[in-house]
C-alpha cells in the first residue's frame, strides 16, 4: 500500500479515495454551471435590473433547500444512499444539459434559467444528506475529521477551478462520481448495521428535530451554523465589486479576482496547513473558537481601507471559515445516530445552507441603507456576539447531568 502523507492519509482507503476524486469533478462541475447560470441570467436582463435579477436567483434556489432538507434527510437513511446518489448525480447532470441548451438555442427569458436553478438546488438537497452520511462507512471513526476536513478542501478547491471550464464540459464532470456509485456495493449504511428501510414520511422529518433539542452540542451547532449562514453565508461575494472599488480597485481585473479567491484559496491553504500540523482538535470550542476567528477576520475587513490587508484578512477568513465548518460536521457526523444520521444531517444542512439566504437581506439589503462596511462589520459582531453565547450554553450543558458527551 502507498505511504499518504499525514494531511491525507484517510485517502489510503480505496472507496472514500475514489468517491472523493469523483466528487472533486462534480463539485467542479457544480461550481461551473452557478457560472454559467448567473451569466446567462446577466445577459438575459436590462443592466439596471441586474441586481434583482441575480438575487432573485439566490431566492428560487433556497426555497428548494428550506422545503426538502428535512424531508431527504429521512430519504436519505431510509434508501440505499448509492442509489440515491446515482439519481441525483444523473440530475445534476440534466440540469447541465437544459443550462446548455438554453445558452445555444437562442433563449431571451430569464424564467427558464430560474426553473433550473431551483431544479439544480432541489437535487443538491437530496444529494448532500446521501453523500454526507456515506462517508462514515466508507473510513474507520478515527478517519472521519480528516475525511470531512478534505472534503471541504475540495469544495473550496473546485470553487476556484469551476468557473474557468465550459458550459458543456459541465455535463462530463459528473460521470466520474456517477460510475463510483454504480460499481460500488456500498449503500452508505455498512458500518450502521445496514440499511434501516423504513417508510418516508414528513412525520419522520420533523420528529428529528426533538431528537436534536435533546443533545446542547447538536443544538450548538446548529444554531451555528444557522446564525453563522444568516448573518454572513454568502452575502460578501456579491457585494465584492463595492468593496473592491472602495479599496481603490477601479475594474475587473487581477486585484478584483485577487479579492474573489482570497477566500476560497485561505480555505484551500487553511485546510492543508491544518490537517499537516493536526493543531486544531474537533471539539466544541474548536468549532466555535474558529468561527469567532472568522468573525473577527470579517470585522477587520470591513473597517479595513487597505487592499493588502483586505485580502489578508479574508485569507485568514477563509482559513477559520473552513475550521469551523469541518470541525461542526464533524461534530454532527459523530454524535447522530447511526439509523438517523441523514435525518439530523438533514437539519444542519438546512440551518447552514438554508439560511444563507438571509445574507443577501443582512449585508446587502442593510447595506444598501448604512453601507456595506457597516451591515458586514455589524453581522460579523453579532456573530462573535452568539459565538459567546453558545459558549456559555454548551459549558452549562456540560456540567448538567445526564448531558451528552461529546469533546468540548
Amino acid at each position: 500500500m502507498p505511504a499518504f502523507p499525514q494531511a491525507v492519509t484517510v485517502l489510503r482507503h480505496r472507496n472514500f479515495r475514489l468517491i472523493w476524486i469523483g466528487l472533486l469533478f462534480s463539485f467542479i462541475g457544480s461550481f461551473m454551471q452557478n457560472a454559467a447560470l448567473l451569466w446567462n441570467v446577466s445577459l438575459l436582463v436590462p443592466a439596471d435590473r441586474k441586481g434583482l435579477a441575480l438575487g432573485i436567483v439566490g431566492l428560487v434556489r433556497v426555497v428548494p433547500i428550506v422545503i426538502f432538507s428535512m424531508i431527504s434527510g429521512v430519504v436519505a437513511d431510509a434508501s440505499d444512499r448509492r442509489k440515491l446518489m446515482l439519481l441525483t448525480q444523473s440530475g445534476s447532470a440534466i440540469v447541465a444539459l437544459g443550462l446548455a441548451w438554453l445558452a445555444f438555442s437562442g433563449n431571451t427569458s430569464v424564467w427558464p434559467v430560474y426553473a433550473l436553478a431551483a431544479l439544480s438546488s432541489a437535487v443538491g438537497a437530496f444529494d448532500l444528506p446521501a453523500r454526507q452520511s456515506l462517508v462514515p462507512s466508507l473510513v474507520p471513526r478515527h478517519d472521519l475529521p480528516n475525511a470531512i476536513s478534505l472534503n471541504t478542501i475540495m469544495q473550496q478547491t473546485s470553487q476556484v477551478l469551476g468557473p474557468a471550464l465550459g458550459i458543456f464540459a459541465n455535463v462530463l464532470m459528473y460521470l466520474p462520481m456517477s460510475w463510483w456509485v454504480l460499481r460500488s456495493r456500498f449503500t452508505g449504511h455498512v458500518r450502521d448495521g445496514g440499511p434501516n428501510f423504513q417508510r418516508v414520511s414528513l412525520f419522520g422529518a420533523v420528529r428529528v428535530l426533538r431528537d436534536v433539542a435533546g443533545q446542547p452540542v447538536l443544538i450548538s451547532m446548529v444554531v451555528l451554523g444557522g446564525t453563522s449562514a444568516f448573518l454572513i453565508g454568502s452575502g460578501i461575494q456579491p457585494q465584492m465589486p463595492e468593496f473592491a472599488t472602495d479599496l481603490g480597485v477601479g475594474d475587473a481585473g487581477l486585484g478584483y479576482g485577487v479579492l474573489l479567491a482570497a477566500n476560497a484559496g485561505g480555505a484551500v491553504l487553511g485546510g492543508i496547513l491544518l490537517e499537516s500540523t493536526r493543531v486544531l482538535k474537533v471539539s466544541v470550542r474548536g468549532a466555535l473558537l474558529s468561527t469567532l476567528v472568522w468573525a473577527s477576520c470579517l470585522l477587520g475587513f470591513a473597517l479595513s481601507s487597505s487592499y493588502a490587508l483586505s485580502v489578508v484578512l479574508l485569507i485568514g477568513a477563509g482559513m477559520a471559515n473552513l475550521a469551523a465548518q469541518s470541525t461542526a460536521q464533524t461534530l454532527v457526523q459523530m454524535l447522530a445516530p447511526a439509523q438517523k444520521r441523514g435525518r439530523v444531517l438533514g437539519v444542519f444542512n438546512m440551518a447552514s445552507s438554508g439560511l444563507r439566504a438571509g445574507s443577501g437581506l443582512t449585508i446587502g439589503v442593510v447595506g444598501g441603507i448604512i453601507g456595506i462596511h457597516y451591515s458586514l462589520g455589524l453581522s460579523a459582531a453579532l456573530v462573535a456576539v452568539i459565538v459567546v453565547g453558545l459558549t456559555l450554553f454548551t459549558a452549562f450543558a456540560a456540567t448538567a447531568p445526564n448531558s451528552a458527551s461529546a469533546p468540548t
